[in-house]
C-alpha cells in the first residue's frame, strides 16, 4: 500500500511537472520505469573511495578503456556482487589483453547521464590521456523528478532544450539538458583529452513486448536512438548492446532470461553480466574499423568438444561427477557408466562423448566452465544425459565449497566464498539442473535427466537406500517441468541390487560404497538403457 501511495504521488507530481514543461516548451521527464530504489549515489564519497582512482591501472605508456555508466555496469558501491547483482563491467577486462590496455569499471548505481557528469565525471576526466578509450552506457536512470529526491532526470530528446531549476531539498541551482546534450558533454571532453569516446546503447532488461511475447522491449525509440544519433553527428562509433543482447534473449527463451537477473527485470545476475560482456566484446569485433578492437583478446576454440561427432551425424554428452567417468583405463580401476554406455548404441549412427568430471556438483560443473564447453559445442539433433547429486552435498563457502541449496525452487543465497573472496549467489541444485536443461533446449538438443546412481547402503528395511525423495525427487521435478526425458537410474538400479547379497553386490562397486567397478558401471549403464526403451524419448532410436 505504501509503494502504491509513493507511485500515485509520482505519477502526480510527473503529471505537474508535464503541465509546467509545456508552458516552458520543454519536455517533462521520462516516466519512472525501473521501480527500483538504488541508494549507491547517496553515498558519493564511499562510491569514490570504492572506485579506482582514474588512470591508476595504467601499465607504462598503455592506454587505459574506461568504462562510464550505471548499475548495469557496476552494481552496487564496491561491485563485487555481495548483493546477488552484478554490472557488466566487472567482466569486461575478461575480454582485453592486459598487456596492451587496462579496463577501469568507473560506472555508478543510480546514475543518469547527468548525476554522473555532475558528481564523477571530473575526477574520471582528469585521468584520462591522449591515446585512452571511453565507453559511455547510460540512460536507465535518466527519468522521475527534475528538481527533487534523486533529481537526477534529463530532458528527454537529442535538442539544445535547458530548464533551469531549484533542487527542492537543498536550494541549489541547476541547468538541466537534453540527454543528447549531455553525450555530447562527454563526447567534447574525451576529445578534449585526446581520448576517443565510443556510445553503447543500453542493456536490455527482463521485458517482452505486450503483442508479441518471444520478443524482447528494445530503447531503440528512446536512449538508444538518441545515443546513435549522437553518435552520428559527432562522427564517433556507436555499439547496439541493447540489440545484440536482446537477439540472444529472444533465442534463450523467457525460462532462461529469468536467470540472467537477480531481484528485479533491470539488475543481471552474475550469468546476464557475463552475457552483457560477451555482447560489449562481439559489438567491437564487428566493428574491425574501431581501433580498440584491436585490443581483444582472439576468441578461444574449445577443439576437444564434440570432436567425436562424425559428419552430420549427432552426438551425446554425458556430463556428471566420478560415477560417469572416472579412470575408466584398466579393467581394475574405477569406471563410470558414461565411458561404457557406448557400445549400447549403433555408432554408425551416433557417437558418445564422455565430458563427466570427478568431484563435480551441478553448481561446480558449471562454475568451472565445464558446461559452457558442451554447450558450445551442442548442435541440432545431439542429445545430453545429466546426471549430478553425488557431490551436491558439504561444503557450501569453504573447503570444496560445491555445495547446492536443497531442492528444486528459484531461491537463492548471497555467501562469500573463502577461497577466492569473491561472493557468489547459491541456488538450489533443481536450479542448476535446469539451467543445463534449458540451455539444451536452446541449441536445439534433447535433455535426459537422471537420478544418480545407487550407493551401497541400505535402510532399514534391507533395501538399497534410494534418493526418491531428495535428488532423485528434484531432477525428477526438473524434467517434469522442463517437458525432458526423465530416467530413474537410482531406481531401476537399486531394484536390481536388492535382489542380490550383500557379498555379490560388493563386486560392482570399487574402494568405498559410491565408486564403480566395471561391472558395476556396466550394470548402470544397462539401467539407463531400459529406461531409455521405456521412454519416448528419440535417442532410444539410436540403440542397436
Amino acid at each position: 500500500m505504501k509503494r502504491f501511495c509513493i507511485y500515485s504521488l509520482m505519477a502526480v507530481y510527473l503529471f505537474a511537472w508535464q503541465v509546467q514543461a509545456q508552458n516552458n516548451q520543454v519536455s517533462g521527464p521520462m516516466e519512472y520505469v525501473n521501480k527500483v530504489i538504488d541508494n549507491t549515489l547517496d553515498s558519493l564519497n564511499i562510491a569514490r573511495m570504492a572506485r579506482p582512482a582514474p588512470g591508476s591501472t595504467r601499465k607504462g605508456d598503455n592506454p587505459v578503456l574506461f568504462l562510464i555508466g550505471n548499475s548495469t555496469m557496476r552494481t552496487g558501491t564496491l561491485g563485487n556482487g555481495n548483493n546477488g547483482q552484478w554490472g557488466w563491467g566487472y567482466f569486461a577486462p575478461d575480454y582485453f589483453d592486459d598487456n596492451q590496455i587496462t579496463v577501469e569499471n568507473h560506472a555508478l548505481g543510480g546514475t543518469s547521464s547527468r548525476t554522473f557528469y555532475k558528481n564523477l565525471w571530473a575526477d574520471v576526466r582528469e585521468g584520462i590521456r591522449p591515446g585512452d578509450w571511453v565507453i559511455i552506457e547510460l540512460g536507465h536512470n535518466d527519468n522521475g523528478p527534475y528538481d527533487e529526491g534523486r533529481a537526477r532526470a534529463s530532458i528527454p530528446g537529442i535538442g539544445k532544450d535547458t530548464l533551469r531549476v531549484t533542487i527542492k531539498e537543498t536550494g541549489e541551482e541547476e541547468t538541466v539538458y537534453t540527454f543528447g546534450e549531455y553525450m555530447r558533454k562527454y563526447i567534447q571532453d574525451v576529445k578534449d583529452k585526446g581520448a576517443y569516446p565510443i556510445l553503447f546503447s543500453l542493456t536490455p532488461r527482463n521485458a517482452w513486448d505486450d503483442q508479441d511475447s518471444t520478443v524482447v522491449t528494445r530503447v531503440n525509440k528512446t536512449f538508444g536512438l538518441w545515443s546513435k544519433q549522437i553518435a552520428e553527428e559527432q562522427n564517433i562509433p556507436f555499439i547496439d548492446l541493447n540489440e545484440i543482447t536482446a537477439q540472444k534473449y529472444e533465442q534463450f527463451g523467457k525460462e532462461k532470461v529469468k536467470m540472467m537477473f537477480y531481484l528485479d527485470r533491470i539488475h543481471t545476475s552474475e550469468l546476464g553480466a557475463r552475457v552483457n560482456a560477451e555482447s560489449a566484446a562481439e559489438g567491437l569485433r564487428m566493428r574491425p574499423d574501431i581501433e580498440l578492437s584491436k585490443y581483444l583478446k582472439p576468441v578461444q576454440k574449445d577443439t576437444l568438444t564434440g570432436s567425436s561427432r562424425v559428419g552430420n551425424h549427432p552426438v551425446v554428452f554425458t556430463i556428471g561427477d566420478s560415477t560417469v567417468k572416472n579412470t575408466d583405463e584398466k579393467k581394475d580401476d574405477m569406471w563410470g557408466w558414461g565411458s561404457v554406455i557406448g557400445k549400447f548404441f549403433d555408432s554408425k549412427k551416433i557417437t558418445v562423448e564422455n565430458c563427466a568430471m570427478a568431484g563435480r556438483s551441478s553448481r561446480t560443473f558449471i562454475d568451472e566452465g565445464r558446461w559452457e564447453k558442451v554447450y558450445n559445442a551442442l548442435q541440432p539433433g545431439d542429445f545430453v544425459i545429466i546426471q549430478f547429486g553425488h557431490n551436491d552435498g558439504g561444503d557450501i563457502n569453504v573447503g570444496k565449497a560445491r555445495e547446492t541449496l536443497k531442492g528444486a525452487s528459484d531461491e537463492s543465497q548471497v555467501m562469500l566464498m573463502e577461497k577466492t573472496g569473491k561472493y557468489q549467489v547459491i541456488y538450489p541444485f533443481g536450479w542448476y539442473i535446469r539451467k543445463i536443461v534449458l540451455d539444451t533446449q536452446e541449441k536445439g538438443a534433447t535433455p535426459i535427466v537422471l537420478s544418480h546412481t545407487p550407493r551401497k547402503q541400505w535402510d532399514n528395511q534391507g533395501r538399497i537406500r534410494r534418493n526418491a525423495d531428495s535428488y532423485g525427487l528434484w531432477s525428477r521435478q526438473v524434467a517434469e517441468r522442463t517437458g525432458s526425458c526423465f530416467i530413474d537410474l537410482n531406481e531401476i538400479s537399486a531394484a536390481k541390487f536388492d535382489k542380490m547379497s550383500k557379498k555379490k553386490i560388493e563386486k560392482y562397486f570399487k574402494n568405498d560404497h559410491t565408486h564403480t567397478s566395471l561391472k558395476g558401471a556396466e550394470l548402470n549403464a544397462r539401467s539407463i538403457v531400459e529406461g531409455l526403451k521405456r521412454s519416448d524419448c528419440a535417442l532410444k532410436e539410436y540403440l542397436k
